[in-house]
């Protein structure tokens, strides 16, 4: 049957759709459909994969471990600044708290030294020794945590 420019087909179905009314089964039981199914499944994976991240924290797992730039090494080496593995730990964690209160980049100051961290990368961009310390300003940062 046509009219006009258009034509309209018989259509007695919607494919992959029961013959009685959507939804319902023959014995009056409602049923999900299948873009129910998918978003239930797509939920599933979600909580999925927020009770991964809730059991990653409260096991403490870092995320990510410190880098150190090529620019921050040199200066490291140029000004005798080492640091040891208990200090690296202590920096990550500020980095870990610095991240937490939405910083971008950060001061930290350690006992010995004081790095500027980019918080997203996990990178240390610069070092100072204590030394150098008097008198410097820091710019570009939002934010500073003393270890």
């Amino acid at each position: 049957m046509s009219t006009g420019p258009f034509m309209y087909p018989n259509v007695t179905s919607i494919p992959a759709q029961p013959s009685s009314s959507p939804g319902v089964e023959r014995g009056g039981k409602a049923t999900k459909g299948e873009f129910d199914q998918v978003f239930e499944k797509a939920l599933d994976k979600g909580k999925a994969v927020s009770n991964l991240n809730a059991l990653d924290d409260a096991l403490g797992h870092v995320k990510q471990p410190l880098k150190f730039s090529a620019h921050a090494s040199q200066r490291m080496r140029d000004r005798k600044i080492n640091l040891d593995q208990a200090t690296v730990a202590r920096v990550s964690e500020a980095v870990d708290k610095a991240e937490a209160k939405g910083v971008d980049d950060t001061l930290v100051l350690t006992g010995d030294a004081a790095l500027i961290v980019n918080v997203k990368n996990r990178t240390v961009i610069t070092a100072l020794d204590r030394n150098s310390l008097l008198g410097n300003v820091f710019t570009n940062i939002d934010g500073a945590v003393i270890v």
